[in-house]
């Protein structure tokens, strides 16, 4: 399937690129976000796009070639932002923290399960934690919790039990068996969804990343910059929410005389994607946009 971006006119309407402004896509996937970015801050919108995958790399660089001079592509994790970026200066950033069809539809990466590959999972060859690993190696207690925790799957301990007693398991299809033959289909999504969901997140450190680009992204804003972050499950929309929300308002432990705002909620409710763009994508079907302006 072709890379598709997810909320694309969504994520420009609430960025709303100018020309000369300064923006930063944190997971710049095969470029067509950053693509819509630099077309609309034409002539001389900047660009810095970051993402730890060197194939994405290069199907960006492609697909952004009209832009020369424009853009800079870095492969690294979001996590560095202010190496390249080390002041205040940015009109945008964009995080979208899914998984880019580029990896979904290469078996050989092991993220899906609809096509036999092995167990890896690694969002760029600097991992060093692979889905084999946990799979084969980790003692069934900690295997349930990473699958509960990141799965929100209430059927964890047993697929944890079925996984240990068909060790070894080598690849994605014989793990998606195993699940099927523990757990049965009684939904209408395979019951190995949940699992693989949690072992990407656990071998690629996700939610911890999300709890650190996130504070970053908003000091690397000028006043009037807005944050765009694009999430697809809701253990990742919680913290996005949790953390604007938390810069945005005063809570209860905060006294309101002396709570000073930091972000402008823009959007409080998200944004998710029409019945056309899911008709268009199913995989975007889950996604959900965020937006808030730094004060």
């Amino acid at each position: 399937m072709a890379h598709i971006p997810v909320l694309y006119k969504e994520v420009l309407d609430a960025l709303n690129p100018q020309a000369n402004g300064f923006y930063i896509d944190g997971t710049v996937g095969a470029g067509g976000h950053a693509a819509g970015i630099l077309e609309l801050s034409a002539p001389d919108g900047r660009l810095l796009g970051f993402d730890r995958d060197p194939v994405a790399l290069a199907q960006a660089a492609k697909k952004l070639a009209a832009y020369e001079g424009r853009f800079h592509l870095v492969q690294a994790s979001y996590r560095r932002m202010a190496e390249y970026a080390p002041e205040a200066g940015a009109d945008g950033v964009l995080l979208d923290l899914g998984l880019s069809s580029l990896q979904m539809d290469d078996a050989a990466r092991g993220f899906a399960f609809m096509k036999d590959g092995p167990l890896d999972m690694r969002f760029g060859p600097d991992g060093e934690l692979t889905a084999a690993e946990l799979v084969n190696e980790w003692p069934v207690d900690e295997l349930a919790d990473v699958i509960f925790k990141y799965g929100e799957e209430r059927r964890s301990r047993q697929i944890a039990r079925a996984i240990k007693a068909a060790r070894p398991i080598q690849s994605t299809a014989h793990l998606a068996e195993v699940i099927l033959k523990a757990v049965g289909r009684k939904e209408k999504t395979h019951p190995a969804t949940r699992t693989f969901q949690a072992l990407r997140i656990a071998v690629n450190g996700e939610l911890d990343a999300v709890t650190k680009v996130l504070p970053l992204a908003v000091s690397r804003l000028k006043p009037g910059g807005r944050l765009a972050v694009i999430s697809f499950h809701s253990l990742e929309d919680r913290l996005v929410k949790r953390f604007i929300r938390r810069l945005a308002r005063p809570s209860e432990e905060v006294h309101h005389a002396s709570f000073v705002p930091t972000l402008r909620e823009i959007t409080r409710k998200p944004i998710e994607p029409g019945e056309a763009e899911v008709q268009n994508n199913p995989r975007a079907r889950s996604a959900k946009l965020r937006v808030a302006e730094k004060l």
